[in-house]
């Protein structure tokens, strides 16, 4: 009887780790993220302004609805927390307040840059160290190095396969079939 039950939950769990690993990779996820509701946000939306993330992976961040997408798509990969990071950087930069700044620095490094971290970004271990040793007495460019690796690496690995996604193709269908 137990031999039975095995195979039946091994089969059960296979299905529910399927359903886990599947990656979506839809159109209809990026319009979930939007920050405007989704049909406003794509009539807003030029065939041009979406086609310009393509020329570089900096006008992709530097573009609303281009971070919105990018977002989306890094959540179908699992790998969101890189691009959380690099926006908990930009927004570290722009504090003023001294109290603020140590608070901040701590709370990013234990969140993204400590080992174990529940949002763990992928440095190496002497950036790790450098970024540890640069919170101990906090500046506006202490994650410098570290964020500069994880630009470095979302630009050169997730960057290109977003232009190739089904979430950026499908995407710049909708906003050419509104032209038509």
């Amino acid at each position: 009887m137990a031999a039975l039950l095995i195979p039946r939950r091994s089969r059960g769990m296979r299905t529910r780790l399927g359903c886990l690993s599947h990656k979506s990779d839809s159109y209809n996820d990026f319009t979930a993220i939007l920050p405007d509701k989704p049909n406003r946000a794509l009539k807003r939306l030029s065939t041009e302004e979406a086609t310009r993330w393509a020329d570089s992976f900096d006008v992709l961040l530097s573009h609303k609805y281009g971070l919105a997408a990018f977002r989306a798509f890094l959540k179908t990969e699992f790998s969101e927390e890189n691009l959380e990071f690099w926006l908990a950087c930009e927004d570290f930069k722009k504090t003023r307040s001294a109290a603020k700044l140590a608070s901040k620095a701590q709370r990013i490094f234990e969140e993204f840059i400590d080992v174990q971290a529940p949002r763990e970004v992928n440095i190496d271990f002497q950036t790790r160290e450098l970024t540890r040793r640069n919170v101990q007495e906090p500046s506006l460019s202490c994650f410098d190095q570290a964020q500069g690796k994880v630009h470095s690496l979302m630009e050169k690995d997730s960057y290109p396969r977003f232009l190739r996604s089904k979430i950026y193709t499908d995407l710049l269908s909708q906003t050419q079939r509104r032209l038509s």
